[in-house]
Formats: structure tokens, sequence, C-alpha cells
């Protein structure tokens, strides 16, 4: 190159450095903002009557929670404040639900979502013409159609955490399998793992099926009477079949999806996909039950939590109704010795997620004060 062109040359030369830079700069910072809808789309979350939850995953952190729907990761103490049973912001623990927004900051969308559309999260009751929730103040038993006649198309809940509902029977499912060992050296199985299952020979798994991850409890009886209620069933994720060694009757599965901790000698079931479109159905007249145990076994109950109750289909329990929480209590009336049973109070509702033949598993969707095993619940009044 000829030296009294150098000095023209390194001119270019910075120009093309200033400017070139510059030109991505401006290219990245004109990208459309992403909109709340688009980041809640991807995430497992369910919307309330009070809000929108997301439920926790291994791995995550307050700030990233923040910045994934927030898009700041210095709003985490918002978050941390909003959400009063988390005691150490810097501790929180795969599948806790936190509250993500408040229904004042959550925009209503009336529009029925058709077959077509892609489900996303838990949504309230969705109406053609504006109407009470099932997730509102519990209310007398709503109109519906004649039982002969269909509901309409847009009486429905969406719940998207339908995979994950476990369920009490009272004879244990029996396994297809059994998780003996994880590739690696961790403890803990979550999502993305690889595992390896023994299974009977009468049970072969197929490469490409997939699997529910479960774990069975010592048997439940009522606190009460000491009858035997059955067998609790908590679901911990899905698991899809990659390789087949039958002569070694064991598998190689993939964890697909994880709802919480996996361990070695947790059992899995054929996945059957549930909808998370759920029909309204009436609730029958004079019900009266109670909850046996919180799913996750709190002894403290709040709302947005998962719980079973000793009524089931063989009395009249369907997906889709609601049903009244309520307290009732004995005392004198004036200047009587004796107690009388005072008027029930209603303290919360409940929605019906799954049926067994004598027990049913149920979402919490509202409640004035803590719940517990033993918590009446009723046909909704007033």
């Amino acid at each position: 190159m000829n030296v009294k062109h150098l000095p023209s040359f390194l001119f270019i030369l910075m120009i093309f450095i200033i400017v070139f830079p510059a030109h991505l700069w401006a290219q990245e910072t004109t990208q459309v903002p992403q909109t709340r809808e688009s980041r809640l789309k991807n995430w497992e979350v369910v919307e309330t009557e009070s809000g929108i939850y997301y439920t926790v995953k291994k791995g995550d952190t307050l700030w990233d929670i923040s910045q994934r729907f927030s898009n700041s990761p210095y709003l985490w103490p918002d978050l941390w404040s909003d959400n009063s049973q988390i005691a150490n912001p810097h501790r929180i623990y795969p599948g806790e639900r936190i509250r993500l927004f408040r229904r004042q900051d959550v925009e209503r969308h009336a529009e029925p979502v058709t077959e077509e559309e892609p489900v996303e999260a838990a949504a309230p009751v969705v109406e053609e013409a504006p109407e009470p929730e099932p997730e509102a103040e519990p209310e007398p038993t709503p109109q519906f159609e004649p039982e002969e006649e269909p509901l309409p198309e847009s009486r429905y809940v969406l719940y998207s955490g339908m995979d994950q509902v476990g369920f009490i029977r009272e004879k244990a499912v029996q396994p297809h399998g059994i998780i003996r060992r994880v590739r690696g050296s961790q403890k803990m199985i979550s999502q993305d793992d690889l595992v390896y299952i023994s299974f009977e020979a009468d049970n072969t798994l197929s490469p490409g099926s997939r699997y529910t991850v479960y774990r069975t409890f010592d048997p439940i009886k009522d606190k009460t009477t000491r009858k035997y209620i059955g067998i609790q069933h908590y679901i911990l994720g899905i698991v899809e079949i990659v390789r087949t060694e039958p002569e070694h009757n064991y598998a190689i599965g993939k964890i697909i999806r994880s709802f919480s901790n996996i361990r070695v000698d947790d059992k899995v079931m054929p996945y059957t996909p549930k909808s998370r479109k759920i029909a309204v159905e009436k609730t029958p007249e004079g019900l009266i039950g109670q909850v046996i145990i919180a799913e996750n076994h709190n002894l403290i109950i709040g709302d947005h939590t998962r719980v079973f109750i000793n009524k089931g289909e063989k009395d009249g329990v369907r997906p889709g109704q609601v049903y009244s929480l309520y307290y009732q209590d004995e005392g004198r009336i004036g200047h009587s010795r004796k107690k009388a049973v005072l008027k029930p109070v209603a303290i919360g509702s409940l929605l019906v997620l799954h049926t067994e033949e004598t027990t049913a598993t149920v979402f919490i969707t509202k409640a004035d004060r803590n719940i517990s095993p033993g918590t009446k619940i009723s046909t909704p009044f007033e």
C-alpha cells in the first residue's frame, strides 16, 4: 500500500468503526417491545379472581422472574413485597405459587376461546354476556340450562395445570415402571434429565410413548372416624421414552415436564392428556362434605391451592362444579343455657377439577380465612 494514501485509509476505517455499530444499535432499539401477554404466553401461569400467578420452577430466582415478566430485574423487591408468604427473597422453591400481577392490573378479556385457538393460562369463566364468575363471592346456585340441554359453548373455565392434578383413590394405581437411576450424579431429577426405568415383561415401554411420573403416600384416614379414605397419588412430571431394552427390562426416558422434584423409586403410569377447558356443571342441591387434606400437605391452606374433599362421583360431584367453604359455630342465644347451631358463614369457594368414586380434587378459588383439613363444604349459599 502507498504510504501517502495511509492517512485517508485510516480516516475511512475510523468512520466505518463509528458508524457501523451505531447502525446496529439503532436496529436493536427499534424492535417492538414485548407485551405482557406475549411474556405470559410461553409460561405456565394461572389467572384467578385476584390476579395472575406463576409456579416456580427449578433454578428460578425473584431477579429472573422479575426480568421475565416485568422486563426489569430491579423490580424484584416489588414482587417480594406482593408475596408476603416468601420469608427470604433469596430462597424460593419449585412448586411455590407467586403472584405476578394483582387483579386491578390485569386487563379483562371477555372473548370466548374457540377450540382452534391455543389454550394458554388458566382464566376465569368467560361468558358471551357479563355474568358472575365462579371464582367470585359465593352466590346462590346460578341458573343453568335444563340438564337435558347442553350448556352453552361459552360456559367454561380454563385451568392450565390439569396435567399436574393429583387424586386420592381407594386402591393405588399399579405402576407400569419405576425410576431406578438418573444419568448424572444429582439426587433430584428435573426437566431434561435422562432416567432409567425398570418395568415388568408385560408392561413394555415403547419409544415415543409418554408416562406420568407420580408418587404415593401412606393410606389416608378420616381424622375423626379413623375410616379408611384412600391412597394419595402426587403428580410429579411427564417422561417420554427414548429407548427400550426389552431383554433387560428397562427403558431410558427423558423428563419433558417437571412439576416437582422427582426422585429415584418414583413410579410411572400411562399419560392421558387432560383438556384445560372445564365445562361449568350444575352443583347438586344439599351436598355437604369436608376438606380432607391439601395436595402439598400444608396444615394452613389459603386460596389458589389444590385440596381433596371427601365427596366424589357417587355423590354427584363433577368437574366444573362450584362449592362454598363455610364454618358453623354453636353458641348460646340470649339467656338460654342450651347451645344452638348458628347460621353457617361462607368463607370461600372452590372449583372441582377431578373426581374419583368417593373423593375429588378441587382448586380453592377464594378464601377469606385460613382453611384446614376438616373445613366444611356445601352447595353455594349466601
